[in-house]
């Protein structure tokens, strides 16, 4: 039996949760809509999260950080999104970008990339998709090729969060050819300011506009082969030991939309008037919002669940991570959307923010693999009888 409070989170838990969403409720939510309307970097929130130490919560203290575990960051991520998802993607994207160089890099790539982080030097992105390689990461293209004690990196990488802003950045190449993903990817710390890093126009997203997302191309760069993140070739496996962990963090993102999506739709239907009393009197409507606490509620308990697995590394976080983000992500698309209904016409405007949660939550069923994708993982470790026997 685990000794993870999995059913009741402890006072320092709390406590957390209580100090973002105060933090959020002043220094975030405000800001979101105009974040949103004119698709730009939530600075507000960058700031205010770092003068907190909630902008890479996960990092260990040995490394200057906060050394929040793994439940404590679902905990932040989660009520940064409640607020404004583009703004959790601050947290949530540090720690995908760092957590390679956390699991398998030198003490010198950690002492030096972490504590930069967690000083608040700049954040950290991870380029691992490719305009030829999203779901099959495996078919990238990048390359390194060894030049004496330094690597030379070409290539592009795709659907790149928070590139440009970002000062450091994981990246994946293929450093053998003839092995392919199993030896022939390696992965690399770059830094923005490198000779032949380079950034392509932001696209023009349905959601999270605040949260740039850009093309990253590297030409001829040059890095010295001590920036290597673990052994040669070892570069796809942390990559997927990384998103087994980090998948969790999209799922505490959606459960935060749902739950901001959530909370406002009842306040809304508390306040609406028609035929004489609160629409939130009716029973058609109560039908829907028990719907969506229940959903809401069950994600969360998943997600809490899996950043148990998570913080504990155990055999099963594969399935857990997979399962928590496909369940959370659909819960919160289904869940906003039902919010945008009980407001009715107010709803589908940018007036209210229902709409935005809505465009919002989209992106958590498609980035750090779809859900089609997560399925198949599940399918897998399912049949493999990985799953725990509960």
């Amino acid at each position: 039996m685990s000794d993870f409070p999995l059913y009741a989170l402890s006072e320092e838990h709390q406590a957390i949760r209580a100090a973002v969403r105060d933090l959020c409720d002043n220094k975030v939510a405000p800001y979101a809509a105009a974040v949103d309307e004119e698709a730009r970097f939530p600075q507000e929130a960058a700031d205010a999260l770092l003068a907190a130490d909630f902008h890479a919560p996960h990092v260990p203290e040995q490394y200057g950080g906060a050394g929040a575990d793994a439940l404590a960051t679902v905990l932040v991520i989660e009520e940064v999104a409640r607020a404004c998802v583009s703004s959790s993607l601050i947290p949530a994207v540090n720690k995908l970008g760092s957590l390679p160089v956390q699991i398998a890099g030198s003490e010198e790539l950690k002492t030096k990339y972490l504590g930069a982080l967690a000083r608040g030097e700049g954040g950290f992105s991870y380029c691992l998709s490719e305009p030829d390689a999203g779901s099959d990461a495996g078919g990238m293209k990048t390359r390194a090729v060894r030049d004496g004690d330094e690597w030379v990196i070409d290539g592009v990488k795709r659907w790149i969060t928070n590139a440009g802003e970002s000062e450091f950045y994981t990246v994946m190449a293929v450093t053998d050819p003839e092995k392919k993903t199993r030896g022939g990817v390696s992965a690399f710390v770059v830094e923005k300011s490198d000779e032949g890093v380079s950034f392509g126009a932001p696209e023009k997203k349905l959601g999270i506009k605040g949260s740039p997302t850009r093309e990253v191309y590297f030409d001829k760069v040059r890095i010295r082969a001590d920036r290597m993140i673990g052994e040669e070739g070892t570069g796809f496996a942390t990559a997927m030991k990384t998103l087994d962990h980090t998948r969790v963090t999209i799922a505490a993102q959606a459960v935060g939309v749902a739950q901001g999506a959530l909370d406002y739709a009842l306040d809304y239907a508390k306040e609406r008037q028609q035929f004489g009393k609160s629409i939130a009197d009716f029973q058609g409507l109560q039908f829907l919002l028990a719907d969506m606490g229940m959903k809401v509620e069950a994600a969360r308990q998943m997600t809490y669940a899996a950043a148990g697995r998570s913080e504990r590394g155990d055999d099963d976080l594969t399935f857990f991570g997979a399962a928590a983000k496909c369940f959370a992500s659909d819960v919160a698309m289904e869940v906003t959307v039902n919010a945008v209904q009980v407001l009715g016409g107010y709803g589908y405007t940018r007036d209210y923010p229902v709409e935005r949660m809505m465009r919002d939550a989209k992106i958590t069923q498609i980035y750090e693999g779809t859900n089609q994708v997560q399925r198949i993982v599940m399918a897998r470790q399912l049949l493999a009888g990985v799953q725990s026997q509960l």
